[in-house]
């Protein structure tokens, strides 16, 4: 598929990973839509845009209400006269140990990572089956694939996006529509500084956004924008990035039952229950002497990049 002239509409295109490819498909010669809640977060994000393309529709709503999805989806058509790919990429991360998750939170991860892009697929899919074309794509997670700890409401949402995207290749292959599973392991986007943090908010913050910027365990977000643009033009079924995210599910599909138990032993690791309990901070209200500091400052470099300050 070439992705000249066509329109691409990327849920959560506001900051991160979502705005990183928006400017990838940009780059390639696509017309640009991106959706967020914040609309100081879209008008930074048209900014940085149209310094590549001048085709760029930026539309505040929340993808959890499927009213206020369809209304973009016909705002986007109208605009631009057709739309042609849908990247679900909008998505939230909680992290704590369960005892500190609470019901709102599998909710809201349910909301944003299964019924967002159930609502944007439903609406687009009229318009791509009638002309037998399109492409979705799906961004889950390696969360999506193997459940990590701390970070269970966030893989379930992710567990529920992956089976919703890949039983979606399987029906809409008859009507020559191609749809691409995306299951990144950890990348430098930045984004930590947004994630929520429960529990001992401090620690939990070290160990993620540490985890996030180190080079070897994590992967550069700009290449993985690129990968995953590369996937949709040609219509993969499934791409999973970084190396050491490849290994772990080749090892958890042959192994569920010793990478569970190893992730047990992880966990041992991880902080305890305490601290703030159920109270939520962002990343950014839980600094410490660890985080931000130079062993983080690859991810810092990426936040002030994809619009995550």
């Amino acid at each position: 598929m070439s992705l000249r002239g066509k329109t691409v509409f990327i849920t959560g295109g506001s900051r991160g990973l979502g705005l990183l490819l928006a400017q990838e498909f940009a780059r390639r010669g696509a017309k640009i839509a991106i959706s967020a809640r914040d609309r100081g977060e879209l008008d930074r994000a048209e900014a940085q845009l149209r310094t590549i393309t001048d085709q760029v529709l930026t539309l505040a709503a929340d993808m959890t209400i499927r009213e206020e999805v369809e209304t973009v989806v016909g705002k986007i058509e109208s605009h631009f006269n057709s739309l042609d790919v849908l990247v679900n990429n909008a998505g939230k991360i909680s992290v704590g140990p369960i005892e500190t998750m609470t019901i709102d939170d599998y909710r809201d991860s349910i909301n944003i990572h299964f019924w967002g892009p159930y609502f944007a697929t439903m609406a687009v899919l009229p318009s791509f089956q009638s002309r037998q074309q399109g492409r979705i794509v799906n961004i889950s997670s390696i969360g999506g694939k193997i459940s990590v700890p701390h970070l269970v409401p966030y893989s379930v949402g992710k567990f529920a996006l992956t089976g919703f995207s890949e039983g979606l290749r399987s029906e809409l292959l008859k009507d020559n529509i191609f749809v691409t599973t995306v299951s990144p392991g950890l990348m430098r986007t930045g984004s930590s500084r947004n994630a929520s943090f429960k529990g001992n908010n401090q620690a939990e913050y070290a160990w993620f956004s540490v985890s996030d910027a180190l080079p070897v365990v994590s992967m550069n977000a700009k290449r993985a924008a690129r990968q995953i643009v590369d996937a949709c033009v040609r219509g993969d079924s499934e791409v999973v990035l970084s190396l050491p995210a490849r290994l772990a599910v080749k090892l958890h599909g042959l192994f569920p039952g010793v990478t569970t138990d190893l992730l047990g032993l992880i966990n041992v690791l991880l902080p305890p229950p305490g601290g703030i309990g159920q109270d939520v901070r962002t990343g950014k209200q839980s600094s410490s002497s660890v985080s931000p500091s130079w062993i983080t400052a690859l991810n810092e470099r990426a936040a002030q990049d994809n619009n995550e300050i």
